[in-house]
């Protein structure tokens, strides 16, 4: 059977753990459509160290990073969604530029690379802002190490992320995750429901019985 076309924008960034958990609920409507996404990335923490640095760097109060641990936590554990402890951020400029490049290598490797790079910080705890740690991923997901070097290089891509904020202002978005389904922006903790219901309206499907 084939799926109907469903075509997405998504504004993303791989140091945001809800952006994490978005990306595995948007997934799932891979079981109903045949997905086309729009990966517009977006760097919200441009002040990072690549080093990495505790997540208290980025002054939260304590009392409001801790429910949005609680909440995380509880979204992470109702859907399965592995999650380590989230004690580091890091500058995220290198993993999105590589991001944009991936998309020039195909579906495949550009999922499989992505979803890597979600797996690195949030279950592994490892620094995306490494680029050492980022070439070693590229390997893994089947991408040549010069890749990366590339991509970096190459000021395309930086224009690239530069036009996803021009898109993010036409739209009106202020944070990530946002998703954009026909003319409807979902932005935030999203639930599948909700995603189903406006991908439904972007098709003018009717909801089931």
């Amino acid at each position: 059977m084939t799926l109907p076309e469903l075509n997405i924008t998504v504004f993303s960034d791989y140091v945001c753990p809800f952006c994490y958990v978005g990306h595995h609920r948007l997934m799932r409507l891979r079981d109903t459509y045949d997905l086309k996404i729009n990966w517009c990335f977006l760097e919200i923490h441009p002040e990072n160290d690549a080093l990495g640095e505790p997540v208290a760097s980025l002054q939260y109060s304590a009392q409001h990073w801790q429910q949005l641990l609680r909440n995380l936590n509880q979204v992470a554990q109702e859907e399965a969604i592995p999650l380590a402890d989230i004690t580091l951020t890091t500058h995220s400029r290198d993993a999105l530029l590589l991001a944009e490049a991936a998309k020039s290598l195909g579906r495949d490797r550009f999922y499989r690379l992505h979803e890597a790079l979600f797996a690195a910080l949030f279950v592994e705890g490892k620094n995306i802002g490494d680029r050492e740690l980022l070439k070693a991923l590229c390997l893994q997901c089947g991408i040549d190490a010069a890749f990366a070097d590339a991509a970096w290089q190459d000021r395309r891509h930086a224009h690239r992320l530069a036009s996803n904020f021009s898109l993010a202002r036409r739209y009106r978005i202020e944070s990530v995750p946002s998703f954009v389904f026909g003319e409807r922006v979902l932005s935030g903790v999203v639930s599948e429901q909700r995603m189903r219901q406006a991908a439904r309206q972007a098709l003018q499907q009717p909801a089931p019985a």
